[in-house]
Formats: C-alpha cells, sequence, structure tokens
C-alpha cells in the first residue's frame, strides 16, 4: 500500500479505514475490531478515521476497548479523530439543540476525552469536524496551535470546510492545517469544479475523501449506466466494483485519500484492490460523464 505525507512527521496510508459505522455492528467485542483493524493491516492499511460523535458518541471507546486488548497495536496505527458536532444524544443528550462548538474550552475537553476513550496518549491528526458559524478563528486556532505544543495532537486539520473557511482558521494559526476531509464521489462529483479541490491543491493541502462510495448510493441501481460502467471495469481487472469507484478518486492528482467504512471483513479485506485498476483519462471521464449526468461542454 502506497503512503501519502500529510506533514514532515505524518504519513498516512494511501486509504484510510473509517470507523464511523463502528458502533452499528451486531458484534463490537475488543476481538471483533481487532479483527477488522488486523484486516487493514494485513493490506497495509495504517490510517484509522474516527470522530467522537460517530455511534451516538461510542464508537472512539470500542476502538479504544481492543487497543486495550491488544495494546501493541497503538504503534501500528495512525488515529484520526474529530470535534466540534454536540448532538443531543449519548454524554451530551441533556443538549437542547444540536450545535457545534469551537471554542477553545470545548476543543481542549473533547481531545482529553477523546484520548481517554481510544486508550492513546497522542491523536495523530485532530479535525474541526464542521464549519462553525459562531467561531471564534482566534480562539480556535490559539487552541489548535496550544495542542499541538503539547504533543497530545500531532496535527490539525479540518472536515467540510469551504476555501474561505479552511482560510480564515489558518490566518489565525501557526501550524499548518494538515488537510481537510470533505465528501466526494461519483455521486457527489462538486468538489472537481466548485473551486474546493482547486484551492486545496494550490496550497499543497492533501484531501480526505469521506463517503468515496455515496454511502452505497452507486450501487443501489439510481444510475444504472453508471453501474454498468463500473461493473465492465471492474470484469476486465477481476476486483470488486467498489474498487474501481475507488480508483476514480486515487487517479486525481490532488492525491485523495479515500476514508472507507464498512462493518464487513471480506469487504475490508478487498480495500486494496483499488491499487490494482489503472484508471486512464478518457476511462476517468467516461465515469464523470456518467456521474453528472451529461457530457462535458
Amino acid at each position: 500500500m502506497d503512503r501519502f505525507s500529510l506533514t514532515p512527521d505524518l504519513s498516512f496510508s494511501r486509504i484510510v479505514y473509517g470507523m464511523w459505522r463502528l458502533g452499528d455492528d451486531t458484534d463490537t467485542s475488543p476481538a471483533h475490531v481487532q479483527a477488522k483493524v488486523e484486516a487493514c493491516l494485513a493490506q497495509g492499511i495504517t490510517t484509522m478515521d474516527q470522530a467522537d460523535i460517530y455511534g451516538g458518541y461510542t464508537a472512539e471507546a470500542l476502538l479504544g476497548a481492543a487497543l486495550k486488548s491488544a495494546p501493541s497495536l497503538r504503534a501500528r496505527i495512525e488515529l484520526v479523530t474529530k470535534c466540534d458536532i454536540i448532538a443531543p444524544v449519548g454524554r451530551h443528550a441533556g443538549a437542547r439543540v444540536k450545535h457545534y462548538d469551537t471554542s477553545a474550552a470545548h476543543i481542549t475537553a473533547a481531545v482529553e476525552t477523546s484520548l481517554r476513550e481510544m486508550a492513546t496518549d497522542r491523536i495523530d491528526l485532530l479535525l474541526i469536524h464542521r464549519p462553525d458559524p459562531l467561531m471564534d478563528a482566534e480562539e480556535t486556532g490559539r487552541a489548535l496551535d496550544a495542542l499541538v505544543a503539547s504533543g497530545k495532537v500531532l496535527s490539525v486539520g479540518v472536515s467540510n470546510f469551504r476555501p474561505w473557511d479552511v482560510s480564515l482558521l489558518q490566518s489565525a494559526m501557526h501550524t499548518r492545517l494538515a488537510t481537510n476531509q470533505i465528501e466526494i464521489s461519483l455521486t457527489e462529483p462538486a468538489p472537481f469544479t466548485n473551486g474546493d479541490l482547486a484551492f486545496l491543491q494550490e496550497r499543497k493541502v492533501p484531501v480526505m475523501a469521506w463517503s468515496p462510495l455515496g454511502g452505497g448510493s452507486l450501487f443501489s441501481g439510481s444510475n444504472p449506466p453508471l453501474l454498468a460502467a463500473l461493473e465492465r471495469i471492474a470484469a476486465d481487472y477481476e476486483v470488486d466494483v467498489t474498487a474501481v469507484a475507488v480508483a476514480w478518486l486515487l487517479r486525481h492528482p490532488a492525491r485523495i485519500i479515500p476514508v472507507m467504512g464498512t462493518n464487513r471483513l471480506d469487504r475490508i479485506a478487498r480495500f486494496h484492490e483499488a491499487m490494482k485498476v489503472v484508471m486512464d483519462r478518457q476511462t476517468w471521464f467516461e465515469l464523470y460523464t456518467l456521474a453528472i449526468g451529461k457530457e462535458v461542454p
């Protein structure tokens, strides 16, 4: 598995395992969570993507239980997590309304909770999960810089930010924002033309892609011509059809890092197949054309 450097001190596997569905599995035992991590490691996938809100604020602890059961795993993986979403469930059940909190106090407390839940002494990458309309960039920036200086967080970034949100926060920070994790897939191709990818490429900021398979909607029959093309290419390479959709993202010069989420061990074991697919320019545009439903201008 190829690797990609986000900062001089941090590299990620080219494909990341997303754990947002970890709490939805019928088996959430430490042994089963460990089996998922081991299935990733067997392919060279070392980066695990979390968020405090995943599983109604339960997913971090599920991973933490596995790391307590098998402490040697921690040194073999990179941990990503996110904060700032407060939903009225779990530990925030008393909240009157779902909201965002990018105050220094909340970010600092969230990091302490994530460290405890995941049974680790550091977070490799902390992301602000959603843009906060009430964000005080100076306060948020100072808090993120302080966390990096403390060693509790190795690097910081954002998620779901638009270019102007990234610029605002970065303007108030000494630490370089390491990434923006945004939704990109054949069902969500807008970032290729709305300026999101261009902005990040210009600044040489790596891009992480959540829901790279459109939450499974690619395979629901909502776009039969696109699915047929994916199946044809998959047959040519003798890979799972999902590998073609991921290879389409990997082909882009922004060096997109897909975040793959599933609870099925058989599907996890096949993540690496995307690296086998050679996506030439015309094939990329064939899929793009089918995705947007029209010929390019």
